[in-house]
């Protein structure tokens, strides 16, 4: 059920005039933009990430910003990309991919821009308890009986093997094609040397020469589908890897935090034609967030349970308190018993998390250039100009530049010289010891072992060139 505003349009803003006529020029509100629009509707998906939108609901920065929002939670991310493209949804909570793949023509055709990162890491790869006591041989331990973390990929090969030797297909679920998700399972399994599959211009499967066969599930119904036996394992956000602990049916093996350290999550997405319409609006939906990411990790995360019993409401994410708290607030339940600390599991605001990188754009342009979902070689200065046309650090500065001066953050907290592009990841904070650097894709995609290179093309079920 749709969250909805509870005064008028009306009586709150003419509450808000009032309020900012008797304010003196040093206030906040004496800076308030004039939007063009001022009647919003987000979409998001059930998932903790969603949680910038509702702060900034729920603490009334998007109405101090002039907005009067209404938050719906949507279907699956395939419903919410369309909504936002036909204009019935004003903006949405999106897969990071979803924007570059609309931008570049996969799926649905649309411009989708980003001036706003919700988060960092958020994100566990959950295995079945039959398939999690099939790895346990092939993990190293500690004295404690407890495994050594990370788990890599290489102790689910050989129970991979045995599903091949014995003619059984070894299927796993991810929340859609361009998810983070998706590309997440598909870097742990390559890491360990088991292959998840090419994508082609007719097949767009992603199955082509797997040896685990991805599949897509909404996040919500991931542990039912495990419980079910149709998958035995899933890559999905919080609080569906926790669940499964709580509900007993399966064990996390690894985090993101423990594939990529601080990798990028979501984005706020909208249409090229909003922002351009209503670049003010666009302006102030910047602001609101940016405040309510800033709220999330301020004082060493102490608001962390408050944020958790907004996010337990059946209008959020619904699920239990308990069950949401258990990784919002810096730990992670691995097997029933074995929690640990993971101050970092959800970042919504240190390390410039909100800031929207070219880098991150464009290491989801060289993931789907790997499986084949850009089926053709292109070369960097094609990555780096799709990054420029989708992510808007442009519209994110001017916003924080607004926020500095009204005193809610401070100069401190964003990378005003940047140049749209992260440092290099060190191959020590990636899983398979391979550095990244967004400047240099096709030299990153060659030097990652599975997937396609140089000029290479999935043609039926091979692939070919070089």
């Amino acid at each position: 059920m749709a969250k909805t505003f509870k005064v008028t349009r009306r009586t709150a803003l003419g509450a808000l005039m009032a309020a900012t006529a008797l304010m003196p020029a040093s206030s906040a509100f004496a800076e308030m933009l004039d939007v063009e629009k001022d009647e919003l509707t987000f979409g998001f998906i059930k998932l903790t990430d969603m949680a910038p939108l509702a702060v900034a609901y729920e603490l009334g920065y998007f109405e101090e910003e002039g907005l009067f929002v209404t938050l719906e939670p949507q279907a699956n991310w395939k419903v919410l990309l369309d909504r936002v493209i036909t204009g019935e949804l004003d903006g949405a909570h999106m897969l990071a991919g979803q924007p570059l793949a609309a931008t570049i023509g996969f799926g649905t055709k649309a411009h989708i821009v980003t001036p706003f990162s919700m988060d960092l890491n958020g994100n566990g790869i959950t295995v079945s308890n039959d398939i999690w006591e099939m790895m346990k041989p092939h993990l190293e331990m500690q004295d404690d009986g407890k495994p050594v973390h990370p788990i890599k990929a290489t102790a689910l090969k050989p129970v991979v093997e045995k599903f091949k030797a014995d003619g059984k297909p070894f299927n796993m679920g991810m929340v859609f094609p361009v998810s983070t998700h998706n590309y997440e399972l598909r870097y742990w399994l390559a890491s360990g040397d088991i292959h998840p599959g090419f994508y082609s211009d007719t097949d767009i499967s992603g199955q082509i020469k797997a040896d685990a066969l991805l599949s897509v599930t909404p996040p919500p119904q991931m542990p039912a589908t495990l419980e079910a036996g149709t998958i035995y394992g899933y890559c999905v956000g919080e609080p569906w890897n926790q669940q499964a602990v709580f509900k007993g049916i399966g064990v996390p093996v690894i985090t993101d935090y423990e594939i990529w350290k601080n990798n990028p999550e979501k984005v706020f997405g909208l249409t090229k034609e909003f922002t351009e319409e209503y670049p003010n609006t666009t302006l102030a939906i910047t602001k609101a967030l940016i405040r309510a990411a800033k709220w999330l990790d301020e004082n060493d995360n102490a608001n962390r349970m408050e944020a958790v019993e907004i996010l337990s409401r059946s209008e959020y994410v619904g699920a239990d308190a308990e069950v949401i708290a258990n990784s919002m607030t810096g730990t992670f339940e691995y097997e029933k018993g074995d929690k640990r600390d993971v101050p970092d599991f959800n970042v919504f605001y240190r390390y410039f998390a909100t800031y929207p990188y070219y880098s991150d754009a464009v290491w989801y342009l060289t993931q789907m250039r790997r499986w084949g979902q850009i089926g053709e070689y292109k070369p960097d200065s094609w990555y780096d100009e799709v990054a420029k046309s989708v992510y808007r650090p442009d519209i994110y500065l001017k916003a924080a530049e607004m926020l500095v001066e009204e005193g809610h953050v401070a100069k401190e907290d964003f990378p005003w010289d940047s140049d749209g592009y992260r440092a290099p990841t060190p191959a020590g904070d990636i899983i398979d010891g391979v550095a990244y650097d967004g400047k240099q894709p096709n030299a990153y995609i060659d030097s990652l072992p599975i997937g396609l290179k140089g000029k290479q093309v999935v043609n039926g079920s091979e692939v070919v060139g070089g």
